[in-house]
């Protein structure tokens, strides 16, 4: 089996991992410019994962304003194969309380202010967004999450929006119309890049709140949602470690993203730049250099 490396983006609340004493930070540089802060490269029983604050260290990056490409190129130089997300999302169902994880498996894209694609300028690609996520690191997650005995939900809907202001109630009541399990600000368009990447991609979502629909968190209170977050990260910081334990032993070698791109490039390799080439050598350079 190939080298496989696992990532860890940290949402609200998870902005290091103390417990991995063997640590060392790596500051990259990506044509997209820098990610989100220096990536924590450690290991755990022999395994080197890496770990990226998605908001920087201290949460000084509002969602909208994340450079998603810098931090997909960046793990992507690191070697990474893998990348497991988590994230602090408000709920849409009543069956989804704070406190409870949810294996996302898809989304619906509500942002519009984000660079979405590696592949915006001289050369492009279309990759399927059918299944965002890999099943193989969702088996993962779910064996990682029932050891630790949390309680979560397997596959659901994640609506992205932008923010960083929270839903209206109008808002909050429609995508509970279109039967969305949950509601954040982050996996998009980072799901999309991490495909184009050919990164196998999955996401758990933490619940912090019952979002406004619910008459009793009408006002979705920052402070509330902190304690929350708190809890739910002890809890995602012992279900990490099981996932570095068993995620390759779940690894479908007919994933789908390993080779995503073989078939996605549409743009003739005569108006293909050497620069536009060379900008998406970690991308793409298994492709675009044959």
């Amino acid at each position: 089996m190939a080298n496989n490396k696992l990532a860890i983006i940290g949402g609200s609340g998870l902005y290091d991992m103390e417990e991995f004493k063997d640590r060392e930070l790596v500051k990259l540089d990506t044509p997209w410019g820098k990610p989100s802060d220096d990536i924590l490269k450690t290991s755990y029983k022999s395994k080197e994962i890496c770990f990226l604050p998605r908001h920087g260290r201290g949460h000084f990056i509002s969602p909208s304003k994340i450079n998603f490409r810098a931090n997909i190129d960046a793990l992507k130089q690191l070697g990474v194969t893998d990348i497991v997300s988590i994230s602090a999302v408000g709920s849409l169902k009543k069956d989804l309380p704070p406190g409870k994880f949810v294996i996302v498996d898809q989304f619906i894209d509500r942002t519009f202010v984000r660079n979405k694609t590696f592949f915006d300028d001289e050369i492009v690609a279309h990759v399927s967004m059918a299944h965002p996520t890999s099943n193989g690191l969702m088996n993962a997650c779910e064996e990682a999450i029932k050891k630790e005995n949390i309680e979560y939900q397997k596959r659901g809907t994640y609506v992205v929006m932008e923010g960083p202001q929270f839903s209206t109630l109008a808002e909050s009541n429609l995508y509970r119309s279109w039967n969305a399990d949950v509601i954040g600000m982050t996996n998009m368009p980072e799901a999309k890049l991490a495909r184009e990447a050919e990164i196998r991609y999955a996401s758990i979502s933490m619940v912090t709140d019952f979002d406004c629909w619910h008459p009793d968190h009408e006002s979705v209170d920052v402070q509330q949602v902190i304690k929350v977050l708190l809890a739910n990260a002890e809890k995602a910081k012992a279900m990490i470690k099981n996932i570095v334990d068993n995620f390759e032993s779940h690894i479908d070698p007919k994933d789908p993203t390993i080779n995503c791109l073989d078939l996605a490039i549409i743009t003739a390799p005569e108006k293909r730049s050497q620069k536009t080439i060379n900008k998406l050598k970690t991308i793409a350079g298994r492709v675009l250099s044959k």
